[in-house]
């Protein structure tokens, strides 16, 4: 086990992590039914003193649904070793934490368009029309 690096000095230490292993579907030969190779990394959000007040706040807002009582649950059985699944579960941990804790976007400013664009469009507009128009066939009465 090792600590978890998320983003700048910000490190998720080994003993706030707590593992499961069971036993994975999928392939895996003749040992397939005697090693727990499947992983689950059990990260408790809500009162871990790694992550700052503020991205802390952030995650529980943004992982919201992904949370049970505060606690993220990643888990990793991709691979046949369980050695592999562990760092696949760490990796998958600094990058949900990552998008979760990232700033949020500048706000838009609406813009205005210019004036020559507007009369461009609107005289665009126009030639359109007129050529539309001359393709019209008036009706015999």
């Amino acid at each position: 086990m090792s600590d978890v690096p998320v983003r700048g000095p910000v490190v998720i230490p080994a003993h706030e992590l707590r593992w499961k292993f069971s036993r994975s579907s999928g392939p895996g030969g003749q040992s397939v039914n005697t090693t727990d190779s499947r992983v689950e990394l059990l990260f408790d959000v809500a009162r871990s003193p790694s992550l700052p007040a503020a991205w802390r706040k952030r995650a529980l807002e943004r992982l919201g649904d992904r949370l049970v009582d505060g606690v993220l649950q990643i888990t990793a059985q991709e691979e046949r070793s369980q050695h592999l699944n562990r760092r696949a579960a760490e990796r998958r941990l600094a990058d949900v934490l990552r998008e979760a804790t990232a700033p949020p976007p500048r706000p838009r400013r609406p813009t205005k368009p210019s004036r020559g664009s507007v009369e461009r469009r609107l005289s665009q507009k126009k030639r359109r029309a007129q050529t539309k128009r001359g393709r019209r066939v008036e009706p015999d009465d």
